[in-house]
């Protein structure tokens, strides 16, 4: 059996790979300007969306006067792993892209969809998702970020944390509690809010494998006027919007996850021969399976994210889907962690020499521990692995729920 798609979805790949051939930012111009430190989202990336977006690029599946041009589902699939195999994003801004600007299109007025939404689509601004709180993260109903209304404006006072590029966002999308006298779930919105408002105080955390270019941010919010009409969608309905917003991150999210392992493995088995060669004996073997079953497990990922596409495709449920980020996201780690097992003492890289004098090997996203260091962001951002366990056993599996707190 050979598995290929129709001539229709080649011709769209062929039409969208001859396309980015001629316009794709280069690999020098990205790396010159790859992060977000000095507190704006890099020129060229804001370049590049406008780009995507006035040739249809940017979201195929929409329709041309929001940046696509009404692609199928299977050729905007096609069309995720091309971007990914050729290591281009669409934007640097992916909670902008991935969840506020859908979201607003989805739930918001005509001026916000005007003012904001289409204003990122063009890259002419980047948002950040005020969701997570110091006591509110995989429990997002926990949230205690208030806004009381005040005649025509709220007033917003609270913290958010994990806010990534919220140090260069021009607005966030602020879920918030509203009504404190219903069931948490109950009396949250969502206010969209303009990052220079007084009041607001934005601190940049420190990250362990780069700190010289953070990305994620602490958010004070004491005493900030928000204009009533910034409120998205109904008041004290952000529960729901809320699961709208994170369907949007997650519904092809998996297409770049598998693309990113299929990478790593590749550079793995290109270095495990010459590594598996200068172990002692009895300890081949075992590298041997381990590697295997992080392939096995590589293959795996892929299969099941076309199989929850395919379902989804036709009109169809898919339980695989909620597997997808947890598999994905912990077998990108077992990858990274296979490799750095296997480099031994090289793998404990100080600027560009290991510890024991040998020259560290050069990975395409980092040494093999350095991805494994990053690798439990991913375990834990949209969902830690272990609330993601529970999703699967009482959604999915039918288990009883766990027993909640009084």
């Amino acid at each position: 059996m050979r598995l290929q798609f129709d001539d229709s979805v080649e011709a769209f790949r062929a039409e969208l790979l001859e396309w980015l051939a001629l316009n794709r930012p280069s690999a020098e111009t990205m790396a010159a300007d790859p992060s977000v430190s000095t507190g704006h989202a890099p020129e060229w990336a804001r370049r590049w969306t406008r780009t995507m977006f006035d040739a249809g690029w940017l979201v195929p599946g929409w329709p041309p006067e929001l940046g696509g041009r009404n692609a199928t589902p299977t050729q905007t699939l096609v069309y995720l792993e091309e971007l990914a195999k050729a290591g281009v994003p669409r934007t640097t801004n992916v909670q902008g892209l991935g969840i506020v600007a859908p979201s607003i299109i989805d739930y918001g007025s005509e001026a916000q969809i005007r003012d904001y939404a289409m204003r990122i689509l063009r890259g002419e601004a980047t948002a950040c998702l005020g969701m997570s709180e110091p006591d509110a993260g995989s429990d997002l109903a926990a949230l205690r970020t208030r806004a009381v209304r005040d005649g025509d404006h709220f007033v917003v006072d609270g913290q958010k944390v994990w806010t990534s590029g919220a140090n260069y966002a021009d607005f966030c999308f602020v879920f918030c509690r509203t009504d404190p006298d219903v069931p948490k779930h109950k009396g949250i919105s969502i206010l969209i809010v303009d990052m220079d408002s007084p009041g607001i105080t934005v601190r940049p955390l420190p990250e362990i494998v780069h700190p010289e270019h953070p990305d994620l941010n602490e958010v004070f919010f004491d005493g900030v006027q928000v204009p009533a009409d910034h409120l998205v969608g109904e008041l004290n309905a952000g529960w729901a919007m809320a699961n709208g917003s994170l369907a949007h991150e997650r519904g092809m999210v998996w297409v770049s996850a598998v693309q990113g392992i299929s990478e790593a493995m590749a550079h793995l088995h290109e270095e495990a021969p010459d590594r598996i060669d200068a172990l002692p004996p009895d300890e081949r073997a075992l590298a041997i399976d381990r590697i295997t079953q992080v392939e096995i497990d590589a293959f795996a990922a892929r299969c099941l994210g076309y199989r929850a596409f395919a379902k989804l495709a036709r009109g169809g449920s898919a339980p695989e889907q909620a597997l997808m980020k947890l598999f994905t996201s912990e077998t990108r780690q077992a990858v990274a962690e296979v490799a750095a097992a296997l480099q031994g003492p090289d793998a404990l890289v100080v600027g560009g020499a290991s510890f024991d004098g040998h020259q560290a090997i050069d990975e395409p996203q980092g040494t093999w521990l350095e991805q494994y260091f990053v690798s439990f962001a991913n375990t834990i951002s949209a969902g830690t692995s272990e609330i993601q366990r529970t999703i699967i056993a009482e959604r999915v599996l039918g288990l009883p729920r766990e027993p909640r707190p009084a």
